[in-house]
């Protein structure tokens, strides 16, 4: 092959097409547009309009809310743990709490506040400190000799979403 040999797929480079510049050229007067009215023109559609008739948004019930005050867990399985702990990067000695896992890399973010999951076996005594742990994570721990302190819940300030919705 030589360099004078590559060239595009077929297809892949086209010219734009020049509306409104005759009839000989095919898309010529009304550019491709069809007639008159708010379709022919530029700008926004009315996006959801059924012709009239009641849009299927307007059709359907409302259903349920968003709760501002809801906390956001980042959630960590056993497994995960005992797999950070083999490979060297969770000390068993010390408690392992957000920032540990954060560090260790077990987690991206703590968001508001670290829940323990209970998917797979645990085989270190661990001190653990998070904001919420499954009843199967606790007994996990428990019965590999480790401890589990919950935390008190931090108090979330409301979403920004909640604060459009009052004004």
């Amino acid at each position: 092959m030589k360099l004078n040999d590559i060239a595009d797929n077929p297809g892949s480079r086209k010219q734009r097409m020049r509306v409104g510049r005759g009839i000989g050229s095919g898309k010529g007067k009304t550019s491709g547009r069809g007639g008159k009215g708010q379709t022919a023109r530029s700008g926004v559609r009315i996006k959801g309009f059924e012709g009239g008739q009641m849009p299927m948004h307007r059709r359907l019930p409302k259903r349920g809310f968003n709760n501002i005050f809801r906390l956001d867990f980042a959630e960590v399985n056993l497994d995960r743990l005992q797999a950070a702990i083999d490979a060297g990067k969770l000390d068993a000695g010390s408690a392992i709490n957000a920032e540990a896992l954060v560090k260790a890399r077990v987690l991206r973010r703590a968001k508001d506040g670290v829940r323990l999951l209970g998917r797979g076996e645990l085989k270190a005594k661990l001190t653990i400190e998070v904001h919420g742990a499954s009843k199967s994570a606790i007994e996990a721990v428990e019965k590999a000799g480790g401890s589990i302190k919950i935390l008190a819940p931090k108090i979330p300030a409301p979403k920004a979403d909640a604060e459009q919705q009052a004004s």
